[in-house]
């Protein structure tokens, strides 16, 4: 199997390089764009409240900490990232239906309708982006996408397993930590 150094250093540098640049790319106008959406809502709602209203929408009511660890971040970022989204009645906490002394987070009616608003305006965003592609592009773009982000996600952790490997067999040193992602 081929090492890190070997895969730079064979014919598919100019790829890589290129695939680099692109990627570069692509995260400066995602974030120039924020890809919003389209219409009214375009750029109404950030990155961080997203995807923490969308995962919520997708697993249901849970609890800080099993957020933050299906998120891969801490559960400090998510405490600070959820705060608006509570005080603006996005999503409520709620006691724990089996034990009553945990609170969990639960997207509020007003928070779904949101998300769905949201949700609807980047739909049409990415079919305007996408237009004159074929189904099997998009198809195919959104499979190589998905494989990529589980690719970074996977690296991630496996950064934080290793930091932690360190972080026990030294001591808890705030340098041996992953920087929260949103």
């Amino acid at each position: 199997m081929p090492t890190s150094q070997d895969m730079t250093t064979d014919p598919d540098t100019g790829l890589l390089d290129a695939l680099q640049h692109q990627v570069a790319v692509f995260a400066r106008r995602a974030e120039q764009t924020r890809l919003g959406g389209v219409g009214q809502v375009r750029n109404s709602m950030d990155r961080a409240a997203y995807l923490l209203l969308n995962r919520l929408d997708q697993e249901g009511p849970m609890g800080v900490k099993a957020l933050a660890a299906g998120m891969g971040i801490d559960s400090s970022t998510v405490t600070r990232q959820v705060a608006p989204l509570v005080d603006t009645g996005l999503v409520k906490r709620t006691s724990h239906p089996e034990d009553g002394r945990a609170v969990v987070l639960q997207l509020s009616p007003r928070g779904q309708a949101r998300l769905d608003e949201v949700r609807s305006s980047r739909r049409e965003l990415m079919a305007q982006v996408t237009e004159g592609w074929t189904q099997e592009e998009r198809d195919s773009f959104c499979t190589l996408l998905t494989r990529f982000n589980s690719a970074l996600s996977a690296r991630q952790s496996a950064a934080g397993t290793e930091a932690g490997t360190e972080q026990g067999a030294e001591g808890a040193g705030a340098g041996s930590q992953v920087p929260p992602t949103s």
